[in-house]
């Protein structure tokens, strides 16, 4: 049998969601498989061919060996929603998506994962995309008390392009703008993915929460410009006007991408003032970054901005009308660029 997942861009919310604060992703043409079958024993093994490399463990010892054990939370998160498991399998995973590049590569992968179990099972189920997508964030993001949001395993579960409202409880919309070409591109610089989400995460979860306490009447989706910031610090007012403007700038974007027919000058516009606030207010650019952002822009492009934690890993660029002049840009200083489109989600293919 085989599941396939896409990985994802983040268009609006980058650095939101883990606050409660809505998102906007697309999933891309970028994708991860697992193909596999039953065992007459208790083994799980599972082939990693992109990296060399293939792990082992029984079925009936799902105690955790390393940090973010995700096969085995992933087995015990369905174990806990049902489903059981007499034989032990084994799967070859192959990807599309880039490694620790913010392009989703881990949770595509639980997602597939939770998918896949849901099928081999000893009673397989008909788990719909929403479900699938809760399941892998518990076993990726509660199981082991990560900093991250909701917003890679849904995306990379339901596909398209969707709003995620995570509070006052989770709420998800299909959105289906025509926004045609973007162009990925990895610097191939490494990240330190959790690191920086803690640190931005953190940081702003405790100006919030002091705010709050002094003014019982607001929330982070209600508090504006007009609020008193006498007690804060000149970086505690930076972080919080980047942090509304983020908010204010996904609320202009959903606007515009419920409209039948879009501006994509617009997009464009939006999705860079969103990384202009990411790289002066969060800090999560780097100089090669800047380098791959402005070669894009003159090229042509509409607009972009990083992906993901930031630190390093891949940006995008929308490029609807000239799309191989913006790789061409992107490739001549450095990145390694490729064409994606909007697709579907996780699927079970036989």
């Amino acid at each position: 049998m085989e599941v396939t997942t896409p990985g994802r861009i983040c268009l609006f919310g980058e650095h939101q969601d883990y606050l409660g604060l809505p998102i906007i992703a697309m999933a891309i043409s970028l994708r991860i498989s697992i193909i596999g079958k039953k065992r007459n024993d208790k083994q799980v093994v599972i082939s990693k061919s992109d990296l060399n490399e293939t792990e082992y463990f029984l079925l009936n010892d799902l105690k955790y060996s390393k940090h973010q054990d995700y096969f085995k939370s992933g087995i015990k998160i369905c174990q806990k929603n049902g489903l059981t498991f007499s034989n032990g399998f084994e799967c070859e995973i192959k990807s599309q998506i880039p490694i620790n590049a913010g392009t989703s590569s881990s949770s595509a992968l639980n997602v597939s994962w939770i998918h896949f179990l849901s099928k081999i099972a000893d009673e397989p189920k008909n788990w719909n995309q929403k479900k699938i997508g809760e399941l892998a964030f518990a076993a990726e993001v509660t199981e082991f008390n990560e900093p991250g949001g909701m917003m890679d395993q849904y995306s990379t579960a339901m596909g398209d392009v969707i709003y995620l409202e995570s509070q006052p409880s989770i709420s998800i919309k299909k959105l289906n703008p025509k926004l045609g070409t973007f162009i990925l591109a990895d610097s191939g610089e490494s990240k330190n993915t959790f690191g920086i989400l803690k640190r931005c995460r953190d940081s702003r979860q405790k100006l919030f929460n002091s705010l709050i306490v002094k003014n019982p009447l607001i929330n982070i989706h209600s508090c504006d410009e007009n609020l008193d910031l006498s007690d804060l610090s000149k970086d505690e007012i930076k972080l919080y006007f980047g942090t509304i403007k983020n908010r204010e700038l996904l609320i202009k974007a959903l606007h515009e991408l419920q409209k039948e027919i879009i501006d994509e000058r617009l997009i464009g516009k939006l999705l860079y003032k969103h990384h202009i606030v990411l790289r002066d207010v969060l800090k999560v650019s780097t100089p090669k970054i800047e380098r791959m952002m402005n070669a894009a822009m003159k090229a042509g492009a509409l607009g972009a901005k990083i992906n993901g934690s930031g630190g390093g890993g891949c940006i995008f660029a929308y490029a609807p009308n000239n799309s191989e002049k913006v790789i061409e840009a992107i490739n001549s200083v450095g990145g390694k660029a490729q064409i994606i489109h909007s697709d579907e989600g996780s699927k079970f293919l036989n």
